[in-house]
């Protein structure tokens, strides 16, 4: 074992000491599949609240050891092209909000009209 390996262990669990995550919340098994449909690797779960990827065992319907994050363990490639981001949904995401909370704090300002 390597000594950055080595230190990432005793990281990951002096964490798990501290935030102990009970790995209550997993998506459904995945097996990913080549494009032959011949399953790459081995069948895992992913806990939603600490991302850690476990393997599954299919026949007594039990999460094993995490594995790790290598490449081949993830569902979408790294190298898969991303959604273009534009400046103006950026503007308006940032701006639309920032003028409700303006309008909010001026009319809140206006002074009631006396009659």
């Amino acid at each position: 074992m390597t000594r950055r390996a080595w230190k990432v262990i005793v990281i990951d669990r002096v964490l798990n000491l501290l935030f102990h995550c009970g790995h209550r919340h997993l998506t459904r098994p995945f097996t990913p599949l080549s494009d032959q449909g011949v399953p790459r690797s081995e069948t895992y779960v992913v806990c939603l609240d600490c991302t850690k990827q476990f393997a599954y065992d299919w026949k007594e319907m039990r999460i094993g050891k995490p594995i790790d994050h290598t490449h081949d363990a993830f569902v979408i490639p790294p190298d898969m092209t991303r959604p273009r981001k534009t400046k103006l949904a950026y503007a308006l995401g940032v701006a639309v909000p920032v003028a409700v909370l303006i309008g909010a704090v001026l009319k809140a300002k206006r002074p009631a009209v006396e009659k």
